[in-house]
């Protein structure tokens, strides 16, 4: 029987129970996580294997995640990525930084793991083109 590969995503949260929701939830996916944004920036530039989509915190203590996405977006090799935003805040005005600078979508904690692989894949199949 054919396997389709799995969607291959990068998360970046300082949060570990965070990083174990992604890991245990999304197993749709195959899910690489990052607890330093600084660490999750070393690896993009060192692989060859880009991932299909991108989960940030925006909350970190090393580099806040509008940092984070505003790098992403302005490297021709990482700009194509979809970034969705994690945040713990729901004010509008950080939901926008996210999305000005570059997010796709944003997601606010507490969430839905389910409602969240959706997005995810729809984000993804959307750049695909399919």
């Amino acid at each position: 029987m054919f396997m389709e590969e799995k969607y291959y995503i990068i998360a970046v949260d300082d949060d570990e129970a965070i990083l174990d929701m992604y890991k245990n939830g999304l197993i749709d996916f195959e899910v690489l996580t990052f607890s330093n944004p600084k660490e999750a920036r070393d690896f993009l530039n060192k692989t060859d294997r880009l991932p299909d989509l991108i989960l940030m915190d925006i909350m970190m203590s090393y580099l806040d995640g509008i940092t984070f996405i505003r790098e992403i977006k302005m490297n021709p090799r990482f700009s194509s990525i979809p970034i969705i935003a994690v945040s713990g805040l729901g004010d509008a005005a950080t939901l926008n930084d996210a999305l000005l600078f570059g997010a796709t979508d944003y997601v606010i904690k507490p969430f839905d793991i389910m409602d969240l692989s959706s997005r995810i894949k729809k984000i993804i199949e959307k750049k695909r083109g399919g």
